[in-house]
């Protein structure tokens, strides 16, 4: 199938063969297109505040591995951001896999392969959220059970953060560079 064979993990940009309508619709001039809606404004704008969660979570988790953060105040803020993180994600995925891919489809099925090669990023990107989720979880109960042991948990909390934050700096261009060439020509969303 089309694009399905790079993954996430090894994919290097979006598949030639799904760049179509990206080369009729180049990135720089999106925001001047009359087709450019403020929906799609808004779901651009969602993939950078994960961006930016992301990077809150990575950034007070290795301050609190340079012992430079309260730990109460550390696993506080992995609470709120790592959970906004995480639920922002899921929600997002959960409805792009079940009702905007299935919209794109049904208006540009040329482009099926390169949807089924994001909805399995989902995947990969869940599972790394599952791993966060499990390793933040832990360090907040050890900030309480077991300070001493904080540590080596937050260590897997900053790599689970990078691993998150480099899935989503290879998807979320990927996916943008299909999807909103797909909207820009079909007029959708405005």
């Amino acid at each position: 199938m089309i694009g399905m064979l790079e993954n996430l993990e090894t994919r290097q940009g979006l598949p030639v063969e799904m760049q179509t309508l990206l080369r009729d619709y180049p990135r720089d001039a999106w925001p001047d297109h009359p087709n450019f809606a403020a929906s799609i404004q808004n779901w651009l704008g969602a993939h950078v505040m994960f961006g930016r969660l992301a990077d809150i979570v990575e950034k007070d988790t290795q301050t609190q591995l340079d012992r430079n953060s309260d730990l109460r105040d550390y696993v506080g803020r992995l609470g709120h951001f790592g959970n906004l993180l995480v639920a922002n994600l899921h929600g997002h995925h959960t409805w792009e896999d079940r009702n905007y891919f299935p919209e794109l489809s049904r208006a540009d099925p040329r482009f099926d392969g390169g949807l089924q090669m994001l909805e399995a990023d989902h995947e990969v990107l869940d599972a790394g959220l599952q791993r966060l989720t499990e390793h933040a979880n832990r360090t907040i109960q050890l900030a309480t059970l077991d300070p001493k042991q904080v540590r080596e948990q937050a260590a897997l909390v900053l790599q689970d953060v990078r691993d998150v934050k480099t899935y989503l700096g290879r998807h979320l261009p990927d996916e943008e560079d299909l999807i909103v060439p797909i909207l820009l020509h079909h007029k959708m969303r405005g």
